[in-house]
Order: structure tokens, then C-alpha cells, then sequence
């Protein structure tokens, strides 16, 4: 290998740079959005529920057994110390499901919360896009410790952050496609399993694609970095004030004597 075909250091810095960018993106998603336990808090409760109502039919022993679980996994992560956020959103949605099923007495009322949900965040995801406030941005600033300021400071990450926004309101818009119809013609037990299925795969697609775009995009502003460094810079000037201010009569009064 001759001298122009071994990278330079300024290449191989580079290139290690963005391996850091991009591991940091993935554990950063990984934590905004509860990795494999996440996934598993989102998709038992419901599985319980049509796995329970396809063998026996029984509404109440099917919505029970999906909220008793859930409420099973808050306290295994509270007993563990763990984030509760992923398993408490399961609680809520297993519950508001519950309360719905039980009220109309319809078993696939179980499902409309979290059907109702998936929509309202889809359209939340399209709008903030198209307002030039993208969702992902607000949710993943604070991971990131950037907080806002990809917003004027860092227009590469606010156009990942749009795209990525996109992508997920799409995704979860053509979810709502295939469930709402189903939630009309289908039974319960049908619209349970096609709902199971699309727990995971469409969450997964758009993740991949929030870490495609953010993995290209600029890294992020450090804005807790940045203040920590000026609340350092803030008191030097005053220490080196307060020295000066000791220092000069110390002065004049040699000058005196």
C-alpha cells in the first residue's frame, strides 16, 4: 500500500466519529422508544386478550387477564427499579380498553383505544411535520441532550427529523387502513390476531428508518455541555475578577509606603 492509498488520520478520525455518531443514535432510540422489553410490555397484554377470547369467548376473563398482566409487568419494573414509562402507557391503554369493552359489552371495543390512539399520533406525527415542529424531534431533543436546538442551530438533523416524522405518521396511517376496516367487517378474534401482527413489524420499519436518517444526519448540539462550559467560563471571570479586585490595593499601598 503506498502512502496516498493509507487513510489519513484526519479520514480514520472521521470514520470514528460517525461509528460514535451512529452508536450513539441507536442507543438513544433504543432508549426513547423501550427496546425488546418495550416491545414485549406493547404486545402480551393484547395476545393474552385474543389468545384467552378465541379459546372461550368470555369478554370479562379475557379483558382481566390482559390488564392483570399488565399491571403485573408496571410492578416487576417497579420492584426492579427500572423505567416504568413503556409498561405504564400498556397499563392506561389496556385499561381504557377494558372500561370500552365492558361499557358496550362489544369485545372488539377492547381494541378501539389503542385504534383511536395509533390515529391521533399518526396525524400528530404528519402536522408537526408539515408546521416545521416535527414530533420525533420533540420527543428524541432530550435524549440527545440537544433538546430544541436542531431547530434553528442544526438544519440537517431538523430535515432528519422531518423525514423521520413522515415516516412514522405514514406507517402508522397505513396501519390504521388495514385495522379500522377490519374493526367493521372482521370479528374479534380475527381483528385480534391482525392487530398482534402489526404490533411489531410497522413499529420496527420505523425506527429503522428514524436511525437511516438520523445516522446521516449532522450530530447533535450538546446543549447541557454547552451550558455546564459556560458556568464554568461565568465563574473563572469572576475568580479572576475577585483576584484583581484583591490585588490592586495591595498595589497602591506599596505605592504609599
Amino acid at each position: 500500500m503506498t502512502s496516498l492509498d493509507k487513510p489519513t488520520t484526519e479520514e480514520t478520525s472521521a470514520d470514528t466519529s460517525a461509528d460514535d455518531a451512529r452508536a450513539v443514535t441507536e442507543a438513544a432510540l433504543f432508549e426513547a422508544f423501550g427496546g425488546v422489553r418495550g416491545m414485549i410490555e406493547t404486545v402480551l397484554p393484547g395476545l393474552l386478550f385474543v389468545s384467552i377470547y378465541t379459546v372461550n369467548k368470555n369478554l370479562h376473563m379475557s379483558a382481566f387477564a390482559a390488564l392483570g398482566v399488565a399491571l403485573a409487568m408496571v410492578v416487576v419494573r417497579l420492584a426492579r427499579r427500572d423505567t416504568v414509562k413503556h409498561a405504564f402507557s400498556g397499563v392506561f391503554g389496556v385499561g381504557f380498553g377494558v372500561v370500552f369493552a365492558m361499557m358496550t359489552g362489544n369485545a372488539k371495543d377492547f381494541y378501539l383505544p389503542g385504534m383511536l390512539y395509533t390515529l391521533g399520533l399518526a396525524l400528530a406525527y404528519i402536522v408537526t411535520a408539515m408546521a416545521g415542529v416535527p414530533l420525533i424531534g420533540l420527543m428524541l431533543g432530550p435524549v440527545f441532550k440537544e433538546n430544541l436546538s436542531w431547530r434553528t442551530r442544526n438544519p440537517g438533523r431538523k430535515k432528519a427529523y422531518t423525514k423521520a416524522s413522515w415516516a412514522w405518521g405514514l406507517i402508522l396511517l397505513a396501519k390504521c387502513a388495514i385495522l379500522f376496516p377490519l374493526y367493521w367487517w372482521a370479528d374479534t378474534t380475527q381483528l385480534g390476531w391482525v392487530l398482534v401482527a402489526l404490533k411489531i413489524p410497522p413499529f420496527l420499519l420505523a425506527v429503522y428508518l428514524t436511525w437511516v436518517f438520523l445516522a446521516k444526519a449532522p450530530p447533535p448540539i450538546d446543549v447541557f455541555a454547552e451550558m455546564e462550559a459556560e458556568e464554568r467560563a461565568e465563574e473563572e471571570r469572576k475568580a479572576a475578577a475577585s483576584g484583581e479586585s484583591e490585588g490592586a490595593p495591595a498595589g497602591r499601598h506599596r505605592r504609599e509606603s
